[in-house]
């Protein structure tokens, strides 16, 4: 695969698009409708040094690979990108497509709470699995807001702009957060399909002593199933409310009691089996979990 187009800067990417200069270097609202390029200017794969939000109203061919999976460019589907990650396109002519974007640079919500809670809106890790397909309610909700952004941008800056600019951005994640919990909720067959493959894959995991990988860990059980590790526990916890590393513990401790109950494995033999590097680790876990210790569980079955 063709290295991905590096955009480093708000003012590249309008460039790159054909769209006149941004009002702002640090974030602005691209409309689409705007770009001015030659015609069979083909759309393949680009990295950038800032967030994207893009709601995509159409476009005549072509598919957009979200992280391992593909998704047809129908009406009403939004994806985002945060910084260097990889977006990729088949044969999208740019000409073809019509939507608006919102680009902000990381730098403009320093000092913002946001640039911590940003990191807790899983779908910009969701590039290995799936884009947000909204309604044309919903659609409406999002352009309300980049609308809000464009308006600001376009006016007189003073001392409350920046701040507004952040809380209509917070606003945006907000409801797209929403969003996504309501399609996990409409993708039930999907997610039970997910949560069945999870089961299995802990299952697996401990028909073998001594587990090589110790304890399973959230990254790896999402690794094996394609997944982020954010968007698996947000699914899982709208799904059963619990998240990944819930459903682990869970397992873990089954599989002690089984132990216990059925082996004369020491408690440090069962932690070592369970693939605890340490058995106080173990302890803790047990005690945290049961409320007991795995001795005081082993002596319920004397």
């Amino acid at each position: 695969m063709k290295a991905p187009q590096k955009v480093e800067s708000i003012s590249a990417l309008a460039h790159y698009l054909g769209i006149g200069k941004p009002q702002h270097p640090l974030i602005t609202v691209f409309n689409l409708d705007e770009m001015q390029l030659p015609t069979k200017s083909i759309l393949r794969a680009i990295t950038t040094d800032f967030y994207i939000v893009a709601l995509k109203k159409e476009c005549a061919g072509g598919k957009c690979k979200y992280g391992q999976q593909y998704y047809d460019f129908d009406e009403g589907i939004m994806y985002f990108i945060a910084p260097n990650q990889v977006m990729q396109f088949d044969e999208v002519l740019l000409n073809d497509v019509r939507g608006h974007i919102l680009v902000f640079h990381p730098d403009f919500i320093q000092g913002f709470q946001l640039a911590k809670q940003i990191k807790e809106y899983g779908y910009f890790s969701y590039a290995t699995n799936e884009a947000l397909h909204i309604s044309e309610k919903e659609e409406k909700v999002i352009l309300d807001i980049f609308e809000n952004v464009g308006r600001e941008i376009n006016a007189n800056i003073d001392a409350f702009t920046q701040d507004l600019l952040v809380a209509n951005v917070e606003l945006l994640l907000k409801y797209c957060d929403r969003f996504y919990n309501r399609q996990f909720l409409t993708r039930k067959k999907v997610n039970n399909d997910i949560l069945t493959k999870l089961e299995d894959l802990l299952d697996d995991y401990y028909k073998k002593d001594f587990p090589e990988h110790g304890v399973p860990t959230v990254q790896y059980i999402a690794s094996e199933l394609n997944l982020s590790p954010n968007y698996l526990s947000d699914m899982l916890k709208v799904q059963t409310g619990q998240t990944t590393k819930q459903h682990i513990q869970h397992r873990v401790i089954q599989k002690s009691k089984e132990l216990l109950s059925t082996t004369e494995l020491s408690v440090s033999e069962v932690a070592f089996q369970l693939g605890f590097e340490h058995p106080q680790s173990f302890h803790r876990l047990f005690k945290s979990q049961t409320s007991v210790s795995p001795l005081d569980f082993r002596a319920s079955f004397n």
